[in-house]
């Protein structure tokens, strides 16, 4: 059991490796740029979210172009909150942003 954790974790690292490689040469990460990361970063960062704002017209631009199915994937793998984002509001913000009425992976 203690060799499949380690397993996991390494694997959650060298994601967590690539996806900053692909943000850094200006790549998207589930078709979200890192400008578009960081707009939203403010509503999604967990205790320290501006959770009662409307998200900024950046924010929602760039979640409106996002593949939420590909975000999705990412949702419990611990990925996410090593970013600092609470996966729990990160799934809020379509609806918040009035994209769509509800939203569930």
């Amino acid at each position: 059991m203690e060799s499949y954790r380690k397993v996991m974790i390494v694997g959650i690292m060298l994601l967590a490796i690539a996806n900053a490689m692909l943000l850094v040469n200006g790549q998207s990460y589930c078709h979200m740029t890192k400008s578009g990361l960081n707009s939203c970063k403010p509503y999604v960062s967990g205790d320290n979210s501006v959770d009662d704002q409307i998200p900024s017209n950046a924010c929602c631009s760039a979640i409106s172009k996002a593949d939420l199915q590909c975000l999705c994937r990412y949702m419990d793998s611990g990925l996410l909150s090593f970013y600092g984002v609470d996966p729990k509001q990160a799934m809020e913000l379509p609806v918040k942003c009035k994209l769509m009425d509800s939203f569930h992976c």
